[in-house]
């Protein structure tokens, strides 16, 4: 990887990855042994990617600025500003209910998001837009004196062909501080993981300190909003947390520089940040499974606890944690003996989760994952989780790329028929009720985290097993809105057949 920071602009998934967002049901050790040799061309190998089923419509999704509304936007002491259309500013409601919330699990002072929008209209879109900009920002140093101001292009930004960076470069002039430029229209890339890139680039681009100085017992955990679980982990190891970016301060990523080491619950999340602060900064990415299951989090401690040299340290806590949890998942495992689940989220988190149930010996025959990624930025081998999966957990037999398509999600569901799901993004959840299926929706994101997050699974998943009974009652009185046809198909894909198309 290069990370480039001569330009405002970063380089989209598909691009710098190969990242798809459909594949056709099949094993994970098949995806596996594709991605093996598909990357983009980021090997050397000529660039062979994945087939990607491609639908002939889309029932929703995400964008690219909605993730950098939900970064940027969410760093305590900063400003976003949306240079778009009142519309892109909708999703505000949303971030802001989960910020409030990150910031109270956090113990950190409840506030709203800083957000303006710029309130681009159809004679904007004819004569330009720049001096709504620049008035925007110049609204947002005089009402807040924030330490850093962040911008969001949209859609109709790009399709005009807007001058962001220099309206960017000449208040930061003025104000002294970082004005960011973020390029991160909806149309740029086909999944919106591509927006958590673009606002870690402007990171590593205009705040990010160029220090010598370093903070040894410092460790940047990137993550969403999650609760504070990292905090007594790394503890145990004498290390502190800088928790970027959300809930983060300016100052918070300006240090990012200075830790021992990065780490983060998410390879698809971090993959950027963590690669570009290694390769530009000299701080190294803790390069190791995710901290999921018994293997994943020894893995990870001991690769943490080698790069900041606490080895010893990191030993005592394996070996107390696998003392106090061994009971605990014994008992767990007799309880959900036979039981069938089903992971529905991003694609290395979904990983994680599956390697979870199979500490508590549930049975996991599909998973449906929003992208997928064949490889991540730095390339290493050892961060490749679904590998990781298969060679530690088996199979999963019925395993989906399919970006969060609700008319996919019923056959896959079907096919199936698990007892429980398991969703991160929870429009999902409503159709499994309705199915009769009870969902797990994990908003906090840190919840099957480490050891600890093996037992909170285990747990959550016994209560809403016992919930079951309202699913089924529900799926006796509600209608699905599909066509008999449909709900007939055992194929989800089917309306793809004809539009395989390869890259």
């Amino acid at each position: 990887m290069k990370v480039d920071l001569n330009t405002s602009v970063v380089k989209t998934r598909e691009q710098r990855l190969g990242t798809i967002i459909g594949w056709k049901t099949g094993k994970t050790s098949d995806l596996s042994r594709d991605s093996a040799y598909t990357c983009g061309g980021c090997k050397g190998n000529g660039g062979k990617r994945l087939c990607e089923a491609i639908g002939p419509f889309t029932q929703g999704s995400s964008c690219s600025e909605r993730m950098v509304e939900c970064q940027a936007g969410e760093v305590r002491d900063a400003i976003l500003i949306q240079h778009s259309p009142i519309g892109c500013g909708t999703s505000q409601v949303a971030c802001n209910s989960i910020y409030r919330n990150g910031l109270k699990n956090r113990k950190l002072p409840i506030e709203n998001m800083k957000v303006i929008n710029t309130n681009i209209k159809e004679t904007d879109m004819v004569f330009g837009a720049l001096e709504k900009l620049e008035q925007s920002i110049r609204d947002a140093w005089e009402r807040h004196h924030p330490k850093a101001i962040f911008i969001a292009t949209s859609c109709v930004t790009g399709i005009i062909g807007e001058d962001i960076d220099s309206v960017a470069s000449k208040l930061h002039e003025e104000f002294k501080i970082p004005v960011v430029p973020m390029y991160c229209e909806g149309f740029r890339s086909k999944h919106w993981s591509t927006g958590f890139d673009a606002t870690q680039h402007g990171i590593l681009k205009y705040i990010v300190r160029k220090s010598s100085k370093k903070q040894e017992d410092l460790v940047n955990v990137i993550n969403l909003w999650g609760s504070d679980v990292f905090t007594p982990i790394l503890a145990e190891l004498g290390l502190r947390v800088n928790y970027v970016v959300d809930m983060a301060t300016v100052e918070d990523l300006e240090q990012l520089s200075e830790a021992a080491a990065t780490v983060s619950f998410c390879h698809t999340l971090s993959s950027y940040l963590a690669a570009g602060l290694e390769e530009q900064f000299g701080v190294p990415e803790v390069k190791a499974p995710q901290p999921y299951g018994i293997a994943g989090t020894d893995a990870w401690i001991r690769e943490l606890a080698r790069v900041t040299h606490r080895e010893k340290e990191a030993e005592a806590y394996i070996e107390k944690e696998h003392k106090r949890i061994a009971p605990k998942i014994k008992e767990l495992k007799k309880l959900l003996s036979g039981k069938k689940g089903y992971a529905a989220t991003g694609s290395a988190y979904s990983h994680g989760l599956i390697a979870v149930l199979g500490e508590l010996g549930v049975q996991v025959d599909g998973s449906l994952v929003f992208h997928h990624d064949p490889v991540y930025d730095n390339n290493d081998p050892t961060k490749d989780s679904l590998k990781f999966l298969v060679d530690n957990y088996g199979d999963v037999p019925n395993f989906s790329v399919s970006n969060r398509q609700q008319y996919q999600f019923y056959g896959l569901l079907k096919n199936v028929n698990p007892d429980f799901i398991i969703i991160r993004h929870a429009g999902l959840a409503s159709l499994a009720s309705r199915m009769g299926i009870p969902a797990v929706p994990l908003g906090d994101e840190h919840h099957a985290v480490g050891y600890q997050g093996i037992l909170n699974l285990g747990e959550t998943i016994l209560d809403i097993l016992a919930r079951k009974k309202f699913h089924k009652d529900l799926s006796s009185h509600v209608k699905l809105p599909y066509t008999k046809w449909w709900l007939e198909q055992r194929d989800p894909y089917i309306l793809e057949k004809q539009h395989y198309v390869v890259y």
